[in-house]
């Protein structure tokens, strides 16, 4: 099976508290989020989430991944297919660690397995790379902001 993992990090002035209720409302992240533009669902394991994602701009995308890991303040963790097993598979992790009293380090990680991960490997170390530093840059924004307002 073929497979590429991308990785990203970032530090977020906030709480581990923050961060996750930050990345678990959904329903905000169009206000917010450039590379998770739209999403629907709940942060539970087995629970299928509706997302839309933009890599680059004016081109959007939807997945139906399923929640495999809601562990609140430390860890979020979905799993896409394309069409079925094997073929493209993407679990996406989200990492909360929070490093002392309001400030937290976020990581966020996608394993790629499957048949196509050759034809795609350019496509995912350029533009899903580039999605998810910016999607953390935005979050650390967001966060930011919800603390300066509360």
């Amino acid at each position: 099976m073929f497979s590429n993992e991308i990785r990203t990090e970032i530090e977020v002035e906030g709480t581990a508290q923050e961060v996750w209720d930050t990345l678990t409302d959904f329903e905000s992240y169009s206000e917010w989020n450039t590379g998770f533009v739209k999403a629907e669902g709940r942060a539970a394991v087995g629970e299928t989430l509706h997302i839309t994602f933009s890599q680059k701009a004016d081109k959007t995308m939807d997945m139906h991944p399923t929640v495999l890991v809601a562990d609140p303040g430390h860890e979020l963790r979905w799993l896409g297919r394309l069409v079925m097993p094997g073929i493209f598979d993407g679990e996406h992790r989200f990492e909360i660690n929070e490093t002392e009293p309001g400030r937290v380090t976020f990581v966020q990680s996608e394993r790629f397995r499957g048949v196509l991960v050759p034809f795609v490997r350019k496509m995912i170390e350029g533009n899903t790379l580039s999605m998810l530093e910016r999607v953390n840059a935005d979050l650390a924004k967001r966060v930011r902001s919800l603390s300066a307002t509360a």
